[in-house]
């Protein structure tokens, strides 16, 4: 069995143009789900000057990715997603090759660094997919392309799209491309300096330069698997990127309540220049205690300035008016979290109570 899985990966390289150490090196650190470049050397007959060549060659083909550390780890790509494009001509082999798949714990890794084009696409295309209510993209003309579809099926989903495309020079005219099919906000910001980014929902992100999706040698892509970390990357492009673009598109007040967010300025700049009442359901935690808290009530004043540094909501409660403000917030008396906005009471309210009143029932 080993030795005709290892000639169809012979058949299928020479497709690929993988060599025999590519091959060997491939199949360990399947069979692994991550090793180092000794531990590769150590398990085949590689030379140990040609592993990191050899593992290079790998992560440029989408077969591995490479994670900077001391040393260096080499982590295996699930073969669905490395092979899934020619699933048709050797469906066999991926399944074979599936078997043999051990897959390397990444839940826990807050921050990964990865330096694959083909890797750093995936991801891209995960963050679109994984995104329930909200996403902010910065993209070339090039993916924007790419991700079309993807970005299509999400707008269709519901969820709320910034797409910052850069260079401007090169974006869509929009009088040809209708962005309005593909996110709720259109900007454009001029230069390559820009740089490539995802977040879908305020948490699952990655962060890239433009020259990794070329073929520079200093190219790498960071990747935040964790909220607080994906905030700083939302904030740098509410902050940064976003306030210094030129608006191509938008919805404006198209959009129907309730609206979901993941960022406080966002909720402010969608309600603020819309008439009649609005109303809040928030959770996050108190910034004094840290204890996870639920605002509902009616949104009776806001704060925003142009430069994006000041965004918060006033909620009139049962208790009294509660000051919230987005993540790590420090002047307000909430840090919100998951915030929800609506038109004729909080959103979900109605739930909760009848819920509530089914609870007394059943006691």
């Amino acid at each position: 069995m080993v030795d005709d899985l290892r000639l169809t990966m012979e058949r299928v390289g020479e497709r690929f143009n993988l060599g025999e150490y590519e091959i060997d090196a491939y199949l360990a650190v399947l069979e692994h789900g991550q090793l180092t470049a000794s531990e590769i050397a150590d398990r085949t007959d590689i030379p140990q000057p040609r592993v990191y060549d050899t593992v290079r060659s790998l992560a440029d083909r989408g077969l591995v990715e490479l994670r900077e550390s001391r040393p260096m780890k080499i982590v295996a790509v699930d073969p669905e997603n490395a092979f899934g494009n020619f699933r048709d001509s050797f469906s066999e082999m991926v399944e074979e090759l599936g078997a043999r798949y051990t897959a390397p714990a990444r839940e826990t890794e807050a921050v990964s660094l990865v330096k694959s084009r083909s890797t750093i696409l995936r991801y891209i295309e995960e963050i679109i997919d994984s995104a329930e209510f909200e996403l902010v993209l910065s993209l070339t003309p090039d993916l924007l392309q790419r991700f079309h579809d993807d970005l299509v099926e999400a707008t269709d989903a519901g969820v709320s799209i910034d797409l910052l495309v850069t260079p401007a020079s090169e974006a869509p005219d929009p009088a040809e491309f209708d962005y309005m099919d593909v996110c709720t906000t259109a900007r454009t910001r001029r230069g390559i300096t820009t740089p490539v980014l995802a977040v879908a929902d305020g948490e699952y992100s990655i962060y890239a330069t433009q020259d990794a999706l070329r073929d520079d040698r200093d190219r790498y892509g960071v990747i935040f698997n964790r909220s607080a970390l994906g905030f700083l990357v939302s904030g740098f492009f509410g902050t940064v990127l976003w306030t210094t673009a030129d608006t191509v598109a938008a919805d404006g007040k198209d959009r129907p309540f309730p609206r979901r967010y993941a960022s406080i300025r966002r909720a402010v700049k969608d309600i603020r220049d819309l008439d009649g009442d609005f109303y809040a359901t928030v959770e996050g935690r108190d910034i004094e205690t840290g204890d996870p808290v639920v605002v509902e009530g009616r949104v009776v004043d806001l704060a925003f300035e142009d430069t994006e540094e000041v965004a918060s909501l006033i909620v009139e409660t049962d208790d009294g008016p509660v000051h919230v403000g987005g993540l790590v917030a420090a002047l307000e008396d909430i840090e919100g979290q998951d915030i929800r906005i609506g038109r004729e009471e909080p959103p979900g309210r109605a739930d909760r109570l009848r819920d509530g009143a089914q609870q007394q029932t059943d006691d």
